[in-house]
């Protein structure tokens, strides 16, 4: 598949509920949204058949978010039908880590290859201020890492959104992490949406982060794990693990974007910040097929995303992250 750009579109990122169980103060409003009604969402049945269209036109790699994908029902399922589909290269899950004692074993098995968990803070007594979420949930969410390590995920990235004033000052412990421990810590700059404008001057850059990283130790390019996505890796000298930056609004990297976004109830997003949405559902369910929507789609995606901090202006209508998987 390719775009109008000339960009080879391989990577589809599969929202499957809308419902999340934190509230992070950079993703969601506490109150949470008006959630799609169940009978809206795409079944298993429907998203495995997009897929395997998909795939007959170039798809190789897919990941599962949400919202927070292990609230949706059965989902193990789901990885098994992605699994059985002939060309899926790779399956990947976003989570936030707090189910994953629960399932980890059971996607491992029917076909997850590596898993990203939300980590936002090391210290428990300040998780509520970011999650406003009680702290026992902390606790839940380590005990989802070591889950996920449990049962053979690998590699294990650990995605931190940096907030100035609330979890910056722990830069250091999150590298530490990576001397000992095969993780991959991706600390990422917030993203402004409709929800999150008032944490504007919270705002980092990844420039800044990387100084703060080579102030510690020397800081040796690396070229991290394996993925699809767009972080800079690094690595200290002797470390088992790596650290990396996500860098959508200081260094764009839209030139190279391979992916689209497919909604918990069946709207193609060709750019996470487009304004653009393709419906997906009515076609499937009349004719069976979504490839000539697909293939309109492409030519309609944008050359790049227009965020600014502080506005969202440019963020295609989007009024917050977890509505789409980020």
């Amino acid at each position: 598949m390719r775009d109008g750009f000339g960009r080879t579109i391989d990577y589809l990122r599969i929202s499957v509920i809308d419902k999340c169980n934190l509230r992070c103060n950079y993703c969601m409003p506490v109150e949470g949204f008006e959630w799609i009604p169940r009978a809206e969402l795409l079944s298993f049945e429907e998203i495995a058949a997009i897929v395997r269209e998909l795939v007959g036109m170039g798809l190789r790699r897919v990941r599962i978010t949400g919202g927070e994908p292990l609230i949706r029902k059965d989902l193990p399922v789901l990885v098994a039908l992605l699994r059985e589909i002939d060309g899926v290269e790779e399956i990947s899950l976003s989570t936030n880590g707090i189910l994953l004692p629960r399932f980890a074993t059971d996607l491992r098995l029917a076909g997850v290859d590596r898993v990203n968990i939300s980590l936002d803070t090391l210290r428990r007594d300040r998780f509520e201020a970011i999650a406003r979420r009680p702290e026992r949930v902390f606790d839940e969410i380590m005990a989802g890492v070591e889950a996920a390590e449990r049962a053979g995920f690998a590699p294990i990235k650990i995605n931190t959104v940096l907030l100035r004033g609330l979890n910056d000052d722990e830069v250091p412990q999150f590298a530490e992490l990576t001397r000992s421990r095969p993780w991959h810590v991706r600390f990422i700059e917030m993203m402004p949406v409709g929800e999150n404008l008032h944490l504007a001057d919270r705002f980092i850059g990844a420039d800044e982060v990387l100084e703060r990283l080579g102030s510690l130790a020397e800081l040796l390019p690396d070229a991290g794990p394996r993925g699809n996505g767009p972080a800079r890796y690094f690595r200290f000298p002797g470390a088992v693990g790596s650290v990396g930056v996500i860098t959508p609004l200081s260094h764009n990297y839209c030139d190279s974007c391979n992916r689209m976004r497919l909604t918990a109830d069946g709207r193609l997003r060709t750019c996470l910040f487009g304004s653009h949405e393709a419906d997906l559902k009515t076609p499937l369910r009349a004719a069976g097929t979504v490839r000539a929507a697909v293939e309109r789609a492409l030519q309609q995606k944008p050359q790049r995303h227009m965020l600014i901090n502080g506005s969202d202006s440019g963020s295609g209508g989007l009024g917050a992250l977890s509505q789409i998987g980020g």
